[in-house]
């Protein structure tokens, strides 16, 4: 079957079938900017973790515990207290071979203010580039050229494990589509607004009913908890709830506290209803 193709960040396509990566993984959720705690998540997990330097020079050194390998589910910014040295985390230890990651939607939206596209500056994108003032532009340059590498949504392990950030359909595992793109950023989402202003959600992991486990975040719930064959990781650590991480194939969940709480959640944790049976519409 032929691949379809869609541009991420408006770039040349991003392979999304990566079955040749292969495990053990340390499967990470959504950072927002929490550098204190990913580091605290991290040397839980067993890698050693320090930045040093300042401006251009600044950098992550990390070890990872043998034949382990980190991989973050993406939106590792906005509205936590220092998006660029989780950035810098994320990027130096993917160039070092010690960890993957995948496409976030504030990634995703990131990626487009950094290369000049209009953008809505909100949800806490302002924070980012406030964070960013006075850190020169080569952190800027670097993080554009980075996160036009990475896919939305990756299929690993010898088919054995997909990742995606908001979720992904099994018949989407490997594709390029528009739909498997927006699916892999967002999720199973109307179109429409919810009373809050934000876009409307639905549980896609509800009616899943694949035999390839899917881990994902985006959507900040309590407590990790197995679905359908499908495991949310966000513990809404910038809300004050916790970071949380999935070792794979063990299953294992490890997490740590937030500091405080960085910004306020105005849904409330929990997945959201699955789409009405009215309102269901074909996966691709």
């Amino acid at each position: 079957m032929a691949k379809q193709h869609a541009t991420v960040g408006g770039s040349e396509p991003v392979a999304t079938d990566w079955r040749h990566e292969r495990g053990p993984f340390d499967i990470i959720g959504d950072v927002h900017g929490c550098t204190e705690e990913l580091i605290a998540l991290l040397e839980k997990l067993g890698y050693s973790v320090r930045l040093e330097g300042k401006g251009d020079n600044r950098r992550a050194i990390t070890t990872p515990p043998k034949g382990r390998r980190a991989f973050f589910v993406g939106d590792l910014i906005d509205r936590g207290p220092a998006s660029p040295d989780a950035l810098r985390i994320a990027m130096d230890m993917v160039a070092s071979g010690h960890a993957l990651m995948v496409l976030g939607n504030h990634d995703d939206k990131f990626l487009r203010w950094l290369k000049g596209h209009q953008v809505k500056i909100g949800m806490g994108l302002e924070r980012t580039i406030k964070q960013l003032e006075g850190e020169g532009e080569a952190i800027k340059t670097r993080a554009r050229g980075f996160l036009e590498t990475l896919p939305s949504h990756a299929w690993l392990d010898g088919g054995a494990l997909a990742i995606a950030h908001a979720g992904i359909r099994e018949n989407m595992l490997g594709r390029n589509s528009p739909r498997a793109r927006d699916f892999g950023l967002y999720g199973e989402t109307s179109g429409h607004v919810d009373a809050n202003g934000l876009p409307e959600r639905f549980n896609w992991a509800a009616g899943y009913g694949g035999s390839v486990p899917v881990i994902f975040g985006h959507t900040p719930v309590v407590t990790p908890e197995w679905q359908n064959n499908t495991l949310c990781i966000d513990t809404g650590c910038v809300y004050g709830g916790t970071l949380t991480a999935l070792r794979w194939p063990e299953r294992e969940i490890v997490s740590v506290p937030a500091k405080e709480a960085f910004a306020e959640l105005k849904r409330g944790f929990g997945l959201p209803p699955p789409r009405p049976l009215d309102r269901v519409e074909s996966a691709e």
